[in-house]
Order: structure tokens, then sequence, then C-alpha cells
């Protein structure tokens, strides 16, 4: 009678678990440092190959944005990247993934991600940008508008 009992424990617990990582990735901790709730509050990164607002899919070349079309919140975090901060929220200069592979491929590390301030939001907000090479030398920049789902690359 126990080993019945352990077993449908067993079965309801896999059943749980497995219904609540259904949608992959999404529901995962993310590694960016982000705290659980905010992974509940956000999506996650697109899964990998999936197609973005942009039109871009994984491998092709991200659309191009200048730093004059970019918001005044946006070139306010450009500068306190090229400053080294101090950032804003903790979150921010954490390894960013790129799993979805709508970004150039480079090693783990090479991407970090840097809030970009959202007027009127009461948490982060979906804006993003995205930085590539070392803290001190920083070498290709990517603006999201859409938490990571698509990207632009900001050229001068």
């Amino acid at each position: 009678m126990k080993r019945a009992w352990a077993f449908s424990c067993i079965l309801v617990l896999s059943a749980i678990l497995s219904g609540c990582n259904k949608d992959g990735s999404k529901n995962a901790a993310p590694e960016s440092g982000a705290s659980a709730s905010q992974a509940a509050s956000q999506p996650e990164q697109a899964a990998s190959g999936a197609p973005a607002a942009s039109g871009a899919q994984a491998g092709s070349a991200p659309a191009v944005v200048t730093k004059a079309q970019l918001p005044g919140e946006a070139a306010e975090t450009l500068r306190l990247i090229k400053a080294g901060g101090p950032f804003p929220f903790s979150e921010d200069g954490v390894v960013f993934r790129n799993s979805a592979g709508l970004l150039p491929q480079h090693p783990r590390g090479y991407y970090r991600a840097y809030t970009v301030r959202t007027p009127g939001a009461a948490d982060r907000g979906l804006r993003r940008i995205v930085c590539g090479g070392s803290r001190k030398k920083i070498s290709d920049c990517y603006y999201t508008e859409d938490y990571y789902v698509s990207f632009k690359r900001i050229t001068e």
C-alpha cells in the first residue's frame, strides 16, 4: 500500500513539474541574473530559430538604428555603459546568453545586457541594450524594445 501511494505521489509530482516547463525556457530561471519574479513577469528570450518581430531570423543580420534615432533613455544607457556605470539596476551588466541566436555568435560571456528605462513603467520594462566585448572595450551594441524578441544594431 505504501509503495502504491509513493508511486502515485511521484507521478503527480512529475506531471506538475513537467507542466511547469511546458513552454521550454520561458519559465526557466534566466541565467542573466534576473530575479524569479522578473522571469515570471517577462518572457524569456525567444526560442532559437524563431522569427523576430523585425522580420530577422536567427543567423541573419539585425536591422540598424543610429544613436540619434534611439529614445533619449537609450542614449543615457549607452553613456553609462561607456562610462562603466554606475547603473540604476543591479541586473545591469549581467551576461546575455544569446540563446535564440539573433545576434552574431560569440563565446559565452561576450554579450552583456543593460536596462533602458521606460517612462511610466513600474518595473524595468521591456527595453534593453546588449553590448559585446569586454567591460573595458565595448565593440558592438544592439537595442531591443521588445525584451530580446528582435534587435537593431546601433551605429554612429
